[in-house]
C-alpha cells in the first residue's frame, strides 16, 4: 500500500496567525545545552552547497514535479525519462560538498548534545561532514537497488555502465533538484538506453524513496525510538510537507517534547514549535554553536 505523494502545502491560518521566526538563537541553545536533542534535516540545510531545494523561493516544484513511484514503476519510458536525467544530475549531488550547516550538525554531535541525526535528504552531506549514525529517512543517491531481487550495488558502478550503453551523451541541464533528476529537453531523453540488474535482469532503481513511495517500517521505527527518547527535536531546512518527516514533529509535540525549528520560511509544522528561527542554516547553527 502506498500513499499518495503531497508534493506541495498552502499554510493555513493556524500558520499565517503566528508570529514571525526569531532572529535571536539564543532560546534554541538554551534548549541544545541540555543534550540529548535529536535533529530532524531537510533540503533547506543543503542549498548552501549548491543543491536547489523543492519549496524554498527558488524552489524545483515551482516548475517541476519529481519523479513518484508510480510513473517510475508504471513504464520503461518513465524510467527512461528518470535515468537519463539522473545520470546527469547525480555528477552534481555527488560532487557537492557539506557546508557549514552540514559541518555545525557534526561538531553538535561530536560535543554530545545530540542522541541522533535523522535526514529527509539523499546527498550523503551530513556523514561527510562527519556526522555518525545518521537515519537516511528516504535513502541515499550513492546505492542502487534491483526492485526484483532487491540486491544493492554501488551508484558508482551503474554509473559506469551507463556510461558504456550511452558513449557520447551529454545535453544542456536546465536545473538539479534535490533528488538528482535534471531538466533536460525532450529530445535527448529518447535515445537513452537502460541497463538492468547483473544478477536478475530485473528493474534498477535508486535506493531512495520517491514520492508516493513509503519509508521502510523498521526505518519508521527506529526514528520514532529517537523522538521518543529525545530531550528536544531540532529541525533544519525543511517545510516538514511531506508527512514522512511532519509526523515525527507531531508526534514529540504530542507528548510534550520542544520542538525547535529553524528554517527560511513557514513550514506545516510550526503551530507545534516551542521556538522559530528564521535565518539562513549555515549563519544560525553557526551561531548556535559558539553560544554553546
Amino acid at each position: 500500500m502506498r500513499s499518495r505523494p503531497t508534493l506541495r502545502w498552502a499554510p493555513g491560518p493556524e500558520v499565517l496567525a503566528l508570529e514571525p521566526g526569531s532572529a535571536d538563537v539564543g532560546p534554541v541553545a538554551d534548549v541544545v545545552a541540555g543534550g540529548q536533542v535529536v535533529v530532524l534535516s531537510g533540503a533547506g540545510i543543503s542549498t548552501e552547497s549548491g543543491i536547489p531545494d523543492y519549496r524554498g523561493e527558488t524552489g524545483s516544484l515551482r516548475t517541476h514535479t519529481p519523479m513518484t513511484y508510480g510513473d517510475f514503476a508504471a513504464s520503461e519510458s518513465g524510467r527512461q525519462r528518470y535515468w537519463a536525467r539522473s545520470h546527469l544530475g547525480w555528477r552534481t549531488i555527488a560532487r557537492a560538498e557539506p557546508n557549514d550547516g552540514h559541518r555545525a550538525v557534526a561538531a553538535l554531535q561530536a560535543r554530545g548534545y545530540l542522541s541522533g541525526v535523522i535526514t529527509q535528504n539523499v546527498d550523503g552531506l551530513h556523514q561527510a561532514a562527519g556526522a555518525r549514525d545518521v537515519i537516511e529517512l528516504h535513502g541515499n543517491l550513492d546505492r542502487v537497488i534491483c526492485l526484483q531481487c532487491r540486491t544493492t550495488s554501488a551508484r558508482e558502478v551503474l554509473d559506469r555502465r551507463l556510461r558504456d550503453a550511452n558513449p557520447g551523451f551529454e545535453a544542456e541541464v536546465t536545473r538539479i533538484n534535490p533528488d538528482g533528476d535534471a531538466e533536460l529537453p525532450t529530445e535527448a531523453v529518447g535515445s537513452f538506453k537502460l541497463v538492468d540488474c547483473t544478477n536478475c535482469g530485473g528493474v534498477l532503481k535508486p535506493d531512495v524513496v520517491f514520492f508516493g513511495e513509503n519509508v521502510p517500517k523498521s526505518r519508521v521505527e527506529r526514528c520514532y525510538r529517537l523522538i521518543d527518547n529525545a530531550s528536544a527535536v531540532l529541525v533544519l531546512g525543511s517545510s516538514l510537507t511531506v508527512m514522512s518527516g511532519f509526523r515525527f514533529v507531531r508526534h514529540a509535540a504530542k507528548s510534550g517534547t520542544p520542538v525547535l525549528i529553524i528554517n527560511q520560511g513557514l513550514t506545516r509544522g510550526d503551530p507545534y514549535a516551542t521556538h522559530r528561527i528564521n535565518l539562513p542554516l549555515g549563519q544560525a547553527l553557526t551561531e548556535l554553536g559558539e553560544r554553546l
